[in-house]
């Protein structure tokens, strides 16, 4: 059956039809013995209606093996690893002492969304290219010598925090293809990192407003650093867009209630409170009873030309500040440009930006300018399988002086307290947003929501159907139009093992969907993020390592394609133009999934890899986050 043609079709049949395909198709396994970095092992009976798109034979459920493992007739390489030098840097030390100045020169830790830029050459024979990818957040007990804040108290240093920031933010490498093979070009003038120390100018409504205005930045004009940066987005006019995420959990409150109602309750919105790290001892900008607009600062989307090493990154403050997990983007017919985001937190929303002017057509990253004028919208899933995009517009609906919002810039910060007020419709976890090139139909991850249908919590709806929503699910929606107002939606599918009478799965099982990319060929690609607390035990024991999987979204048969290392998150996929070469990110191997830890193993600064050693399995070495290259043996398009 075409999913694309299922329009407005109410929830409990579109479920009671995936459920009965699934039931046909069940199929039994031929468990076979998986080769690292290399191959194979799952094989399944024919579903009723097999995909034209997937062409490889699926790879079986990974249990605690440290590595990376791919289809038979594909292979894997660790291309760039955390602490890897950027250009001509100083090289990885096994033993964490590389300083917070040389760590400025290297991969940045915990990588995350990745993005490909060809470089156009005068010879047909030269392939180059950029990837530019984030660097989430870290983890001090891998990082340092003797750890973090919480690891070493007394010990802990300007200088670790230093390193902290510098190993977030974003890398940018020159690559190039020498032969068959794509290797990074080190020295390379195009070669950069952006950090949570990176001077940027602030664009859009909230540009020198009084809600980012600071003693170190009066004007509320220049913003230093980002951080959190989760998943990313590629204009078509050539820039990189990066998303922050969780950035709660870098600022220190200790005295609320000395500030104004209206401040404790933002502040309580967005949960800001306890620091992760620490660095409000060393860098009082992270102290908010010192400095409260410090925490207006971060949550928006940041916007840089990949080419130009000397550009400074913009916060776009028109697409609003909530918890980004990436963005995606749509031409209008009349070339205005909307771009979709996902609010990543339990009961949060997914957003919607239209500019107000269109797109020419050329490259170049003054085009940016165009997400500074605009509207945004929040979603609101009705009950029959259509929905509304809401304003969020100041003086429109409740967004008043009477409810409490005072301008454009106040709805702009306080996007969460916006979306509340307009009657948006909470959601299990939105995540990562990607669009199909040929429909134009837009995939959106719910990741879980445990708390779903919980005393004083939400129950489940026609668009979060199940309670206790575990293993998560995706969530299709349609429109005529990228500057349509309205639009229709379906459950695309309800993640889970095979055979839980609940997941609407044909094919592989997974839970937990995070990462979402289409390819241009038309294949969806679906990476998992199951927390470490639950991975490889209890109901998620069938799933194993996290991993990635193809499905052809007009069948909606699923094949797992990659899984991680132990403790890993798998995000982030980029591919050439030709679909040869494929980037994925294997982020926080080394973190301790609920299996080993009731086996008794435990992380600490002395033991870093307590979990895995991948990818070096060095004897005394550490897990290190890195960008792995996956090519199909026969020179062939991945996935084929």
């Amino acid at each position: 059956m075409d999913n694309r043609h299922r329009k407005g079709r109410p929830f409990s049949t579109v479920l009671e039809c995936a459920i009965s395909r699934r039931q046909v198709v069940k199929a039994g396994l031929t468990a076979l013995v998986a080769t690292p970095l290399s191959s194979l092992a799952e094989t399944k009976l024919s579903p009723v209606v097999s995909s034209a798109l997937l062409g490889f034979n699926s790879v079986a459920v990974s249990d605690l093996i440290d590595d990376v493992v791919v289809p038979r007739g594909y292979s894997a390489e660790v291309f760039y690893r955390w602490g890897d030098p950027v250009s001509d840097g100083p090289s990885f030390k096994m033993d964490g002492s590389n300083t917070a100045q040389e760590q400025l020169q290297q991969a940045g830790m915990h990588h995350d969304a990745i993005q490909f830029y060809p470089i156009t050459t005068d010879s047909s024979l030269d392939e180059r290219g950029l990837l530019v990818m984030n660097h989430e957040y870290i983890d001090p007990q891998i990082l340092h010598i003797g750890g973090g804040v919480f690891d070493q108290p007394l010990q802990f240093s300007a200088e670790k925090v230093l390193k902290e920031q510098y190993a977030h933010g974003i890398s940018v490498i020159e690559i190039k293809k020498d032969n068959t093979q794509w290797q990074i070009v080190r020295p390379s003038s195009l070669a950069r990192r952006i950090t949570a120390t990176t001077a940027m100018t602030v664009a859009g409504p909230v540009a020198g407003s009084d809600y980012i205005k600071t003693e170190a930045d009066p004007d509320g004009k220049v913003i230093l650093g980002t951080f959190n940066n989760c998943s990313n987005g590629k204009m078509p006019w050539g820039t990189y867009l990066s998303c922050e995420e969780n950035v709660n959990g870098y600022f220190k409150l200790s005295n609320p209630e000395k500030k104004s109602d209206k401040q404790q309750l933002a502040w309580q919105r967005y949960n800001f409170g306890n620091s992760y790290y620490g660095w409000h001892q060393h860098d009082q900008r992270f102290n908010l009873d010192l400095h409260p607009n410090e925490a207006n600062r971060f949550g928006w989307v940041i916007e840089f030309d990949p080419f130009n090493p000397t550009s400074q990154p913009v916060k776009r403050t028109a697409l609003g500040r909530f918890f980004h997990e990436n963005v995606a983007h749509k031409l209008a017919k009349d070339k205005r440009i909307a771009l979709y985001s996902g609010d990543d937190s339990q009961f949060e929303y997914v957003y919607k930006f239209i500019s107000a002017k269109s797109w020419d057509g050329t490259p170049g990253a003054h085009h940016g300018q165009l997400l500074d004028e605009g509207v945004l919208y929040v979603a609101r899933f009705d009950d029959d399988g259509s929905g509304q995009w809401l304003p969020l517009v100041f003086g429109l609906s409740a967004l008043t002086k009477e409810n409490g919002f005072d301008s454009q810039a106040d709805v702009l910060v306080h996007a969460r307290l916006a979306a509340d007020a307009v009657g948006a419709t909470a959601m299990d976890r939105p995540e990562w947003i990607t669009v199909h090139p040929d429909t134009g139909a837009i995939f959106v991850s719910m990741t879980n929501n445990s708390k779903r249908g919980k005393e004083g919590k939400p129950a489940k709806d026609a668009a979060n159907p199940r309670d206790h929503n575990n293993f998560g699910h995706i969530v299709q929606l349609n429109e005529q139009d990228a500057a349509d107002l309205q639009f229709n939606w379906q459950i695309f599918t309800l993640a889970g093992a095979e055979q839980d009478k609940q997941s609407t799965i044909y094919g592989d099982g997974y839970a937990n969907p995070d990462g979402l990319m289409i390819d241009d060929r038309g294949v969806l690609w679906v990476q998992t993020d199951i927390s470490a607390s639950k991975l490889n035990s209890g109901a998620f024991e069938a799933f194993g390592n996290n991993q990635m999987l193809a499905i052809d979204p007009v069948t909606g048969e699923s094949r797992r394609f990659l899984t991680g290392p132990v403790g890993c998150e798998v995000t982030g996929v980029a591919m050439t133009p030709d679909l040869t070469a494929m980037w994925v990110n294997i982020q926080h191997p080394g973190d301790v999934p609920a299996k080993l830890k009731q086996q008794g193993q435990v992380k600490t600064p002395d033991y870093p890899n307590a979990a895995s050693n991948w990818p070096d399995k060095a004897e005394n070495g550490r897990p290190r986050s890195a960008t792995v290259m996956i090519t199909k043996d026969d020179g062939g398009i991945i996935g084929s």
